[in-house]
């Protein structure tokens, strides 16, 4: 959505299309960081974005064992948007829709799912489509995998993953929030366990981290058991357990990290998630995929000026300019999954931070790497003001 409408403001014909009939999906990323809201900022959206409903966070703090610890502080940045807005994905894809809309030379399609790719011997020329008027083609100069971690314009173009495998998923589950209760992005580690809550306004979105494949024999232990884990981390939950229903509430995300070898092929392009999956550690999944559109535009929008098909040079251009990004990222998150959030699963009993950690709690500007790690990125982009229509 966003590489379509910088695309369109820019003069270049678009289409979008989204397989369903609407953007709801509860437990996508939420966290706008930073990165994103400067990249709003410069497109002029910023404060007609941040009018939509939101929580901000200032900081990222947590408790692990009995210590209660500032982990990053974004105040220091050198943006505009010093804080993490959390914000309902659909309300950010609806705002980008309708922001896209204003431009002739774009186009939405809802409920038009590819089913497959057209070729013009070896070059992909567009997409095949189901959508409930029934089965069309639809031809096009470039075609942009935007899909997610399970693209299917990806397997459809024969680019394969490395995968580089993830020891954990996550249970996903929505718990009310009392003004009584803790005014943070609030995570814990302690008894072997990680909870993640992050504030939503009347209700906490809760992620609990669990053993790859783990989640059966939880179901398994029986959702008392589920519940009685998540009390034994926050007590002050206790009055809300009986909102965990069923097992209709507690949501599976099988963590993946992956990237393919190369992003395209002769007329296709694959970014986000499509390209390259992300651990959610740090929440920066989304961030990375808008940095990816951003890049993308400023590459493709004078290749479409010259006039027609985009070439592999130019393709590749746009791999080689947000791989280095990607492969910093996965790899420190991968070093986390496998050095820290492994180790915590492993043991049982209260827990104690480590050196590093506890230097975070003393020494204030300390926090300061983390929240730029997070916030910003590595290889941040800029939208190139002079590509504009």
């Amino acid at each position: 959505m966003m590489l379509g409408l910088l695309l369109a403001r820019a003069g270049v014909n678009v289409v979008v299309l989204e397989k369903h009939a609407d953007f709801f999906r509860d437990f996508r990323g939420d966290t706008i960081h930073p990165s994103t809201l400067e990249i709003m900022e410069e497109i002029g959206l910023l404060d007609q974005l941040l009018a939509l409903p939101h929580q901000k966070a200032f900081v990222v703090s947590g408790q692990i064992g009995e210590m209660s610890l500032t982990l990053a502080d974004f105040g220091h940045l050198p943006v505009r948007s010093k804080f993490i807005a959390f914000m309902p994905q659909w309300d950010f894809l609806n705002f980008l829709a309708n922001k896209a809309r204003a431009y002739d030379n774009f186009r939405l399609e809802m409920s038009a799912e590819v089913i497959g790719l057209l070729y013009d011997g070896d070059t992909v020329s567009g997409v095949r489509i189901r959508s409930p008027a029934g089965e069309r083609e639809l031809r096009a100069d470039l075609v942009v995998g935007a899909d997610g971690r399970s693209s299917d314009v990806r397997q459809a173009a024969g680019l394969e993953p490395i995968d580089f495998g993830a020891p954990m998923d996550v249970l996903w589950m929505r718990l009310s929030r009392k003004p009584t209760d803790p005014k943070q992005l609030f995570g814990r580690i302690d008894f072997g366990r990680i909870l993640v809550m992050i504030d939503r306004g009347d209700y906490w979105q809760c992620a609990l981290v669990i053993r790859k494949g783990a989640f059966e024999a939880i179901r398994t232990r029986g959702l008392e058991a589920l519940r009685a884990d998540i009390l034994q981390m926050n007590p002050f939950l206790q009055d809300r357990m009986a909102e965990l229903r069923d097992w209709n509430d507690v949501k599976l995300l099988t963590v993946q990290v992956n990237r393919l070898r190369e992003w395209f092929r002769p007329g296709l392009l694959c970014i986000g998630d499509a390209a390259h999956a992300m651990s959610p550690v740090a929440g920066v999944g989304i961030n990375l995929a808008i940095q990816d559109a951003v890049a993308a535009a400023n590459i493709l929008i004078p290749a479409f000026r010259r006039g027609g098909n985009v070439s592999v040079g130019t393709l590749k251009k746009v791999q080689d300019r947000r791989e280095l990004p990607t492969r910093v990222v996965q790899r420190v998150q991968l070093a986390i999954q496998n050095n820290i959030i492994l180790r915590v699963l492993d043991r049982t009993g209260r827990m104690k931070p480590p050196l590093a950690v506890r230097a975070l709690a003393y020494i204030p500007m300390l926090r300061r790497i983390p929240a730029r790690l997070i916030g910003l990125g590595f290889r941040r982009e800029h939208v190139d003001r002079s590509l504009a229509g």
